[in-house]
């Protein structure tokens, strides 16, 4: 798609108004291996009858305003110099942010209902791809394109070791209200916390279990298949009546008597699909790896406006076997049961693993998973509405489940299957009772 999007202007925006000179330390948890990415957000405005080409302007002068309160976004992100034991931190003197307008002669808004056809055919909305976030790039990037419809995309590149997903669209909820001009009183005294020593190693009692940090074998090949065999984008929305189905599947053939979240029925359900198609040994050990929340598991409580990664790997395990004969039931129990484990001891066991011995999760076996669909991105407006698609620039073969614009209460499943693979998925996918 190289020649479908042009890009027209590059802008560093700085701060507008003075910030800190200072360099900040990020927490172990920050500083994970695994999360040494750009977490990439796109966001599709439907076309208006008088489109607002000043909108360009506009964005830029707000994100120069967000820009102040999170001034940590327009620093650079490096390694301590002082080797700190694989510790990151982030150099502030107001370097900025990235700002890039463009505009594309195919797509439309309509381009965007259906999967792409590749996984990256959508990469040039955010063109400058950051593959290394240590290389001196800006921790954030924004994209504004506009489409051939007069819709416009706008894609966001935030570096995950400065933020979680939640921080990161909290900052984004400010950079729109400020796009509008249409701050509250209440917006206007948030909070926006670093305070990443609230995450600092602390002693700890007993170094617990971590099968997400476990090395399983490998009896298939499974990261070359991945990695030599093409990749195909699906999408699949689940209503509430289909998510509500779900629930009813999981607890009739279960043995507890637990009522089930629409995440745990629908995360297990497509982690049983994507198995099943895959054809993998019996014995083979999988994982359902995904983000836990920690900011009221931990004690105390972390506080309100703290943007840094707040968050933990739940991890579901168990064989290709088990996973396929004991049905939705048992991998909706694993999936519970990974969420419950994870409290205050827990965390602490992590911040330890992570920060003493460098622990990262492995790759053999793994699906990944994270989920969107809270963030709130489907009310994100700059000034042109809100979004008819809310996803990431590219799919992948990790899992994202996503907000539906306009339909609240439902969710789409975003995930890139192996091409032999991908018409058994999408037949298990859209059939839970097979």
């Amino acid at each position: 798609m190289g020649s479908l999007v042009h890009v027209k202007e590059v802008t560093v925006i700085t701060p507008s108004d003075q910030t800190p000179s200072s360099v900040l330390s990020l927490s172990a948890l920050d500083s994970q291996l695994f999360l040494r990415f750009t977490i990439e957000y796109l966001l599709v405005y439907p076309p208006v009858s008088n489109p607002d080409y000043s909108l360009s302007t506009r964005l830029k002068s707000a994100l120069s305003r967000a820009l102040v309160p999170y001034f940590p976004f327009s620093g650079r992100v490096r390694e301590r110099p002082d080797g700190g034991g694989g510790g990151l931190e982030v150099n502030c003197r107001g370097q900025g942010a990235l700002f890039l307008e463009a505009d594309s002669d195919i797509l439309t808004c309509l381009d965007f209902q259906k999967p792409p056809r590749h996984v990256t055919s959508w990469r040039k909305l955010l063109s400058l791809q950051v593959i290394d976030v240590l290389a001196g790039a800006p921790p954030l990037v924004v994209q504004l394109t506009w489409l051939r419809d007069g819709g416009a995309a706008l894609a966001v590149g935030v570096n995950h070791c400065v933020s979680d997903g939640i921080g990161s669209a909290e900052f984004l909820a400010l950079f729109a209200e400020l796009s509008k001009d249409s701050l509250s009183q209440n917006e206007l005294r948030r909070k926006h916390l670093w305070d990443r020593q609230l995450l600092n190693p602390s002693p700890i009692r007993d170094s617990l279990s971590h099968p997400e940090f476990n090395r399983v074998p490998d009896l298939c090949g499974f990261i070359n298949r991945f990695d030599a065999e093409r990749l195909v984008p699906t999408s699949f929305v689940f209503e509430k009546q289909k998510l509500t189905e779900l629930k009813k599947l999981a607890s009739r053939l279960g043995e507890s008597n637990s009522k089930h979240t629409s995440f745990e029925v629908l995360s297990a359900h497509v982690w049983r699909s994507w198995a099943r198609s895959l054809n993998l040994p019996s014995n083979q050990i999988l994982k359902l790896l995904f983000s836990i929340n920690i900011r009221e598991r931990v004690k105390p409580s972390l506080p309100s406006g703290f943007y840094g990664n707040a968050f933990v790997v739940g991890c579901a395990q168990t064989t290709v076997k088990d996973l396929t004969d004991k049905g939705l039931s048992h991998a909706t129990m694993l999936v519970k049961q990974a969420k419950e484990r994870v409290g205050d001891d827990y965390v602490r066991s992590v911040v330890e693993a992570v920060s003493k011995t460098k622990a990262s999760p492995d790759s053999v076996g793994v699906l990944i998973l994270s989920q969107w669909s809270r963030l709130g991105l489907e009310q994100l407006d700059f000034g042109l509405g809100k979004p008819v698609h809310v996803g990431s620039v590219c799919c992948d073969r990790y899992c994202l489940l996503l907000p539906v614009p306009e339909r609240s209460d439902a969710v789409k499943v975003m995930v890139a299957v192996p091409s032999s693979a991908v018409d058994t998925y999408e037949n298990l996918v859209m059939s839970p009772k097979a």
